[in-house]
């Protein structure tokens, strides 16, 4: 019997301590914090190199607004209380493996259409159309290995990322929608043959 409650304990993360040494909980939620903090630094930095352009602040104001009006219903019902974080080593390694193939395609897609990038639904005055790289296997391939890595993140730490994932979801949609009537207008024939052979964020499906 000891033996066995061994095993089983083992097969758990500690949960976090008050004090000492990092719980092995503690210790994936400090990768995920600075990974992530990593890359939106290097998201920052990378926006000095693109290309000119406007955003419609209207439009962006006003899904923001949206966004922060849903995260207030949410806190207002309780939605972020009683959550515990994830204690299974399994499900934490899985979870760093979404978490790793989805900031890996997000920086894929960042390299690859180069200066071309721009902040959600913004318009660049030289625009330029990329359906190669990762733009083949789907339109927006930044927004989708953002949200795959917000997955991992949910998977590895806590369902309650999920809530966060569902409402960047809500504004990368809204965002993908703004940009492809922008794009339509800008390559009227050229856009709309890449959005009848290329998904939007998931491959074969939308």
């Amino acid at each position: 019997m000891v033996v066995l409650g061994n095993a089983v304990g083992a097969s758990h993360c500690a949960p976090p301590r008050a004090g000492g040494n990092l719980s092995c909980v503690q210790a994936v939620e400090l990768v995920f914090a600075i990974v992530w903090a990593a890359f939106w630094i290097y998201w920052l930095v990378a926006a000095f190199s693109i290309k000119s352009g406007h955003v419609p602040w209207a439009r962006e104001l006003r899904i923001r607004a949206l966004i922060v009006v849903l995260a207030i219903v949410l806190i207002r019902f309780g939605a972020f209380r009683g959550h515990r974080l994830n204690t299974d080593p399994w499900r934490a390694g899985l979870g760093l493996v979404l978490f790793a193939l989805g900031l890996g395609f997000a920086i894929w897609a960042r390299v690859h259409i180069g200066r071309n990038w721009g902040t959600p639904m913004s318009q660049k005055d030289d625009p330029e159309l990329v359906t190669s790289g990762p733009y083949h296997l789907v339109r927006h391939p930044i927004y989708s290995g953002i949200l795959f890595a917000g997955i991992g993140t949910a998977v590895a730490l806590s369902w309650l990322w999920l809530i966060a994932v569902g409402l960047a979801g809500v504004y990368f949609v809204y965002s993908a929608t703004v940009e492809e009537r922008n794009m339509t207008g800008q390559f009227p024939e050229t856009y709309p043959a890449y959005q009848r052979s290329t998904k939007m964020l998931i491959p074969f499906v939308f």
